[in-house]
């Protein structure tokens, strides 16, 4: 069977698109490779943490009620803490989000009057309610609390403030940082691990005692190794995402010094029962399948990412990052400057995906953000950004942003139907 005469017959692609594709993969390879060699090493490292704890098929029963005992749950804990290079790992069905995550160990480790900063600019739209910079008050915010809160905005070319960031910390007492490693709805560099942990130690030379807490979504076994390993106190992030590895249905987790988890677990179930309770539902034999298959779930999702820059930067539009360039999350970013080209690629990429591909995705007030978000995902679990998607604040400079790719054949697809939509309307 001829592939680009079935691609046309059946998916519509112009000619013209299958060359641009066919160009832009031949210039990417071997980026490609770098992507494979890194999936490699962090499949060893699942395998090695998989082995050091012994799970078995014990692992994978269900427990209900007050959970108490429960091997699956606990086992995992500790494969995540080994992997993330950790001292302890709280892993979760029941953690709804990326932001859930991240707000309790916010929640947990914060008290009233203490002081809360951010040294990597404005934090992702759904943190803003959060920490009380948006939203009423009284809505049980870190504001409502007694948190106070100091933004240290990045620097032009987006790299930390140091000179700032000393500043605050010589002058304030300040109980935590949080760095973001990826950029959110923002158009600057995603932090690699070396860099955040270079940033925390910064932080620590001039105040030991404050705490670090890294937003890591989207960044798990992008490189070989996490910002724990690098001296983060916290970091946290959605198994709908990078680690979950497309299978896992819902959940999260936090990883880091064993005190600090504690105390999230804490605020998880409740002081004094922490991680010794709860039941997991028969959930765990996704999570520690979807663990399994992250680092050659997420290589995919790489491969991708670097497909549609290479396509899209061959358009003639802007691209973040470029092509060629060493990857530290899976998400990629195109400036379109136009608000319907944005609705364009989106609606795309929906077009490509296995579910839902028959839907039109259109720009509404979706529920933490400041301004209408178009979101097209066609995805088994749903809002799963590990599986192909992509979405965008409608407002200046109108940047989308994709991300995920459970196989890069069928993400390749999507890239393929947004591109032809441009073309069509060149």
């Amino acid at each position: 069977m001829d592939k680009n005469k079935f691609i046309k017959d059946n998916f519509g692609i112009s000619d013209k698109t299958l060359k641009l594709v066919s160009e832009a993969e031949e210039s990417i390879k071997e980026q490609f490779k770098h992507i494979e060699n890194i999936c490699e090493i962090n499949q060893l490292r699942v395998m090695k943490a998989f082995a050091d704890n012994r799970v078995s098929d014990s692992h994978f029963v269900a427990t209900t009620g007050y959970g108490y005992d429960d091997l699956g749950r606990d086992t995992l804990d500790r494969v995540y803490a080994d992997i993330m290079g950790a001292e302890d790992a709280l892993v979760r069905h029941n953690f709804i989000s990326g932001t859930h995550t991240i707000s309790t160990a916010l929640f947990a480790v914060l008290r009233p009057n203490d002081i809360l900063v951010s040294i990597t600019g404005k934090p992702y739209d759904t943190l803003e309610e959060v920490i009380g910079i948006q939203g009423e008050a009284g809505n049980g915010s870190l504001k409502d609390f007694g948190v106070k809160y100091v933004q240290i905005d990045l620097k032009h070319d987006g790299t930390p403030d140091l000179e700032q960031i000393k500043f605050t910390l010589t002058h304030m007492n300040v109980k935590a940082v949080t760095i973001q490693r990826s950029k959110g709805y923002g158009w600057r560099p995603t932090y690699s691990a070396k860099d955040i942990g270079a940033l925390i130690e910064f932080v620590k030379e001039i105040s030991p005692e404050t705490i670090c807490i890294v937003d890591n979504c989207y960044g798990e076994f992008v490189e070989t190794e996490e910002p724990t390993a690098y001296g983060a106190d916290l970091i946290a992030g959605s198994l709908i995402k990078n680690p979950g590895g497309g299978l896992a249905p819902t959940g999260g987790y936090i990883a880091g010094k064993q005190k600090y988890v504690e105390l999230c677990a804490y605020r998880l179930t409740s002081v004094g029962i922490g991680k010794e309770a709860g039941a997991s539902l028969g959930f765990n034999r996704q999570m520690y399948q979807g663990l399994f298959m992250a680092p050659h779930v997420v290589s995919q999702a790489l491969k991708a990412a670097v497909l549609c820059s290479a396509v899209f930067e061959k358009l003639g539009f802007e691209v973040d990052p470029k092509p060629n360039e060493i990857r530290h999350d899976i998400i990629q970013s195109i400036k379109f400057g136009d608000p319907d080209k944005v609705t364009a690629f989106c609606q795309g990429i929906q077009k490509g995906a296995p579910v839902d591909s028959f839907v039109t995705p259109e720009p509404w007030d979706m529920p933490g953000y400041s301004s209408q978000v178009i979101m097209a995902a066609g995805a088994f679990v749903q809002g799963a950004s590990i599986e192909l998607s992509a979405d965008a604040p409608i407002k200046p400079p109108y940047i989308a942003y994709m991300q995920g790719g459970l196989t890069y054949e069928s993400a390749k697809l999507g890239i393929m139907v947004a591109a032809d939509k441009m073309i069509r309307k060149e």
